[in-house]
């Protein structure tokens, strides 16, 4: 289905506003001589054939709607190109396709968080708050997401942690092996499979497939759909309040796919 003509009105503007900011010299190509010629800034919709190695002309169908349902390759290798941002290319998909793009445009999307959510999350009581990035790091938190770990020492990376710490396994996460392991590991799975040039995460999975333990649930439970639904409940022991629930809810910051708030009701046992 070709776009609307609202839709390729819109669409041709961002594209040349993103051609337009492009020095095509920075991009291999011979600087323009004074004398009569092309006189927009930025690069020609021929120079981006020659970058996408496509037919000429092709790119020109392209940003005029007139490219049917152009495929996953060609639209991440124009988004690059172009350096568009994740909420552009998101755009590009609904435009050109009708859908969510299947993966983030840049494995370094979800690595870093405004500093405006801090003072969000400081002003949440009542409920245990963080954010993860794509990696898993814990990028801010708030007091009671500390309190709640031994000795009062938010980890790193919670993924990390959860997984591969023993004081995780055997003082935190009750039923760890078959609470914990099953929830979890489905979701480090996925981030890994949307992400494949990320070194961290990649690290991560090794490290979890050569322990012993986590290996072996690994394999048995991470090829999986993630199992999570809001308002999931797991065992856990408080460093403070002792043995009770933890009822979970998550979402994403729009600005940064990947990204995780977590939101968090601890329940004393009984």
């Amino acid at each position: 289905m070709k776009p609307s003509a609202g839709d390729r009105s819109r669409l041709k503007e961002m594209l040349r506003a993103r051609r337009a900011a492009i020095d095509p010299v920075a991009m291999g190509f011979p600087r323009r001589m004074p004398g009569p010629g092309r006189r927009a800034a930025g690069l020609s919709q021929e120079q981006l054939d020659v970058l996408l190695h496509r037919t000429p002309g092709t790119y020109n169908r392209f940003e005029n709607g007139q490219l049917a349902c152009p495929g996953v390759e060609f639209l991440t290798a124009v988004a690059r190109t172009l350096r568009l941002g994740e909420q552009e290319w998101a755009f590009l998909w609904l435009v050109t396709r009708k859908e969510n793009p299947p993966h983030a445009l840049y494995d370094t999307s979800g690595t870093s968080v405004a500093h405006v959510w801090q003072q969000v999350v400081d002003r949440i009581t009542g409920a245990t708050a963080y954010i993860s990035d794509a990696e898993w790091n814990v990028v801010l938190h708030h007091e009671d997401f500390r309190l709640l770990f031994p000795r009062g020492r938010a980890p790193a990376n919670i993924m990390r942690w959860m997984v591969l710490d023993p004081e995780a396994r055997t003082e935190v996460l009750t039923h760890w092996e078959t609470r914990w392991m099953p929830a979890l590991l489905p979701a480090l799975k996925e981030s890994v499979a949307l992400r494949p040039e990320n070194a961290s995460l990649a690290r991560l999975e090794r490290d979890v497939l050569a322990d012993p333990a986590a290996g072996r649930l690994y394999r048995d439970h991470a090829c999986a759909p993630v199992p999570y639904v809001d308002g999931s409940e797991l065992p856990l022991r408080h460093a403070v309040h002792g043995p009770g629930t933890l009822t979970t809810c998550l979402a994403e910051p729009f600005a940064q796919p990947g990204a995780r708030l977590n939101l968090s009701l601890f329940t004393p046992a009984g």
